[in-house]
C-alpha cells in the first residue's frame, strides 16, 4: 500500500482554501486504499520531522499561492528525491510568474493583452501607459489576490498594496465572456464559462457557494472552444506542466480568445474546477487523486 503525505495549509493568503481542499483529497484517496497521513504545513521544521518519521511514497501538494504553487515546496522535494503531484520546481515557477507566462505564451502564438510591468512605487509616480480600462495585479500570486480593475480615474485612487517594491502586471482589459480549461493527462477537457454575481471572479467569486454560475461545456461557437482547448494544452505543454493545469481566457467576437494566466495546482475544493471538467469526461474525483499519485514525480539527482 502506497503512503501519501497530503500537504495542506501553508502560509499563503490560500491557507483555508488548502485545508479545505486538502481533506477532500485525504479523503478521496483514503478511497482509493492509499494509507495517508495530513499534514498542516505551519512551519519547516515540523514538515522535516513529518516527511522524517513517515517516509511517504510520494506528497501531494495541496497547497497554493506563494510557497505552494511558485516552485519553493518543489524544489526542496527535489532535493530530498521524495516525488510529489503536480508541476515541476521549473513548470510551477513560471506558471506563478503572470509576466514570465505571458512572454512564454506571446513566443508560441498564444493571444493575450497589451501590458507592462512596473512596482508600485513606479505606478504612483508616473502611472502607466496602459489605457483605462486596465487590470492591474501582483505578477506572481493566485486566486485573484489583489487584483483591481480600473474603470475610470476615481478606481485609480483605490489601488493600494502594502509594499511599495511589489512587482505588478499592468493589463489591457478584456472585456467579454470569463472562460477556463482543464488539462487533464495530456488532454484538454472541455471549456467552462464562469458568471459570476460579483464583479468579476475573484477570491469570494472562486470561493464562495452561490456567486458564480459554471456553464459546463460553455454555449460557445466550436471554433472558439477549439480555440481555448488548444491554447491551454499549448501552454501546458510548452511550461512542461505535468498532468494538470487550468488555463484561463476572455473571449469576445472582437478580440477572440486571450489568453490571462496558467493555474499549474488548481483548486480541489467541492466548487473547483478541474475536479469538476474531469467529472465531465468520465474521471471521478477519487481518480483524478489517484492519477495525480501515481504520476507524481521529482527531478532526479544527476539530470539537467
Amino acid at each position: 500500500m502506497k503512503k501519501v503525505l497530503v500537504v495542506k495549509g501553508g502560509f499563503s493568503s490560500e491557507r483555508e482554501v488548502s485545508l479545505v481542499g486538502g481533506a477532500k483529497i485525504a479523503e478521496a484517496l483514503r478511497t482509493k486504499g492509499y494509507n495517508v497521513v495530513e499534514h498542516d504545513l505551519i512551519n519547516g521544521k515540523a514538515f522535516c520531522e513529518v516527511l522524517k518519521q513517515e517516509e511517504p511514497d510520494a506528497v501531494f501538494n495541496a497547497l497554493h499561492g506563494n510557497w505552494g504553487e511558485d516552485g519553493e515546496i518543489q524544489g526542496f522535494l527535489d532535493v530530498l528525491q521524495i516525488p510529489y503531484t503536480h508541476s515541476s520546481m521549473k513548470a510551477s515557477l513560471l506558471g506563478m510568474n503572470k509576466v514570465l507566462t505571458k512572454e512564454i505564451a506571446q513566443k508560441n502564438n498564444i493571444k493575450t493583452a497589451d501590458y507592462e510591468v512596473l512596482t508600485f512605487k513606479e505606478f504612483i509616480e508616473k502611472g502607466t501607459r496602459i489605457k483605462i480600462p486596465y487590470v492591474i495585479k501582483p505578477s506572481s500570486d493566485g486566486s485573484s489576490v489583489g487584483v483591481f480593475i480600473v474603470q475610470s480615474k476615481e478606481d485609480e485612487k483605490k489601488i493600494s498594496y502594502d509594499n511599495q517594491d511589489i512587482e505588478l502586471l499592468v493589463e489591457e482589459y478584456i472585456p467579454g465572456r470569463e472562460i477556463t480549461v482543464a488539462v487533464i493527462g495530456g488532454r484538454a477537457c472541455c471549456v467552462t464559462e464562469l458568471k459570476p454575481k460579483t464583479d468579476f471572479y475573484d477570491y469570494k467569486a472562486k470561493y464562495t457557494n452561490g456567486v458564480t454560475e459554471h456553464v459546463l461545456p460553455a454555449d460557445l461557437p466550436e471554433q472558439v472552444s477549439k480555440k481555448a482547448m488548444d491554447y491551454a494544452l499549448r501552454i501546458h505543454q510548452v511550461l512542461g506542466c505535468n498532468m494538470v493545469s487550468r488555463s484561463d481566457f476572455r473571449y469576445n467576437d472582437k478580440d477572440g480568445v486571450v489568453f490571462l494566466e496558467i493555474n499549474t495546482n488548481p483548486g480541489m475544493t467541492p466548487l473547483s474546477l478541474v475536479p469538476e471538467q474531469a467529472k465531465y469526461i468520465g474521471i471521478s474525483y477519487e481518480d483524478l487523486c489517484a492519477m495525480l499519485v501515481e504520476n507524481a514525480k521529482c527531478r532526479k539527482i544527476g539530470s539537467l
